[in-house]
């Protein structure tokens, strides 16, 4: 079932949230190129949003197979304190089947790998845990085998004995696989095809603060499309990192802008302070969005009521103007 499913599951629905469209490259280039960085050498590292103001990420490491490159992943961390990777499930799938210790690899994973029914959802599930588990080994400088993945309440994965050492967040949609590891602070990924297109009407009171839908509303039809997905990305990749994931209602959570199209949380209090956020362009076809924060508490008031800021009786977060006429993302 995909988001937009789980949000509008009623018996009387409208057409399809999510449904499949011819991409519409230039808009979502625009979208997430309002600030670049150097073009990377990495394959299909893709361009860049600008993150939090001030502030640059690297690109995506491509990671082609198991056999890495795992020094440049290692390199990356120890670098900047965390990395994302992103690979196809194609890739590592025949290398993935073939190796004799997959049910070592696979740990606690294994029973639901053998109880998926479709071998596609099987082989993916299979390849996502092993990229998580290989790119966590690299950055730890250990065997893969020996790490122990279990998943807290809300579904992030975490390495047993490391829960507040190191952080992990996986995302992945068609045949892309994007993992993200950190050692300074939880990390959340998403990724979408650009070539799906959101259902903005059916889906705004779900995603969209009052000022991101007005804001949304108010642009043609294809740059909508980009810049509400981008704004969903943005979103589960931030309550990824919260360890909420899919069950912090969007619309409680406000982003707004900078003069170059970086993303930032619009509340502005200790528990939103030190986020910075980013959206690339991979092999391009995905956005990928990734949400980072580099130390102090993780908003502790979710950690007492992990529902809270769920709750129906709450106001969304305030969201301030986007620059440049009103547009998320600047231009």
């Amino acid at each position: 079932m995909t988001k937009a499913e789980r949000w509008t599951a009623e018996p009387a629905a409208e057409p399809a949230a999510v449904e499949r469209t011819v991409a519409e490259p230039a808009v979502v280039e625009r979208t997430v190129a309002e600030r670049t960085v150097a073009e990377p050498a990495e394959q299909g590292a893709g361009r860049t949003t600008g993150g939090t103001a001030g502030q640059e990420t690297a690109p995506p490491v491509h990671v082609a197979g198991p056999q890495g490159p795992w020094d440049a992943v290692r390199e990356r961390a120890e670098d900047t304190g965390r990395v994302v990777v992103h690979t196809t499930w194609g890739e590592w799938l025949t290398a993935a089947l073939l190796d004799p210790g997959l049910r070592t690899l696979l740990g606690r994973d294994w029973p639901r790998y053998r109880q998926t029914p479709a071998p596609a959802g099987r082989y993916a599930f299979a390849v996502s845990r092993l990229v998580m588990k290989h790119t966590a080994a690299a950055v730890l400088d250990v065997p893969p085998d020996g790490l122990d993945v279990a998943y807290e309440p809300g579904g992030r994965p975490t390495v047993r004995g490391l829960d507040e050492d190191l952080h992990l967040s996986l995302a992945h949609t068609e045949e892309l696989i994007v993992v993200a590891v950190s050692r300074r602070g939880p990390v959340g990924v998403d990724a979408e095809s650009v070539t799906r297109r959101a259902s903005f009407e059916l889906l705004r009171s779900h995603v969209c603060t009052p000022e991101e839908a007005e804001a949304l509303a108010a642009l043609p039809d294809a740059e909508r499309a980009a810049r509400f997905l981008r704004l969903w990305t943005l979103k589960e990749a931030y309550t990824k990192a919260l360890g909420q994931g899919m069950r912090r209602r969007f619309n409680a959570v406000g982003f707004c802008w900078d003069a170059d199209g970086g993303a930032r949380l619009a509340e502005e209090s200790d528990a939103t302070r030190g986020w910075s956020f980013s959206t690339r362009l991979i092999r391009e076809r995905y956005l990928v969005s990734e949400a980072h924060r580099a130390s102090g508490p993780v908003e502790s008031r979710l950690r007492a009521d992990p529902d809270g800021l769920a709750s129906p009786w709450l106001s969304p977060a305030r969201t301030l103007s986007f620059p440049g006429s009103g547009r998320p993302g600047g231009r």
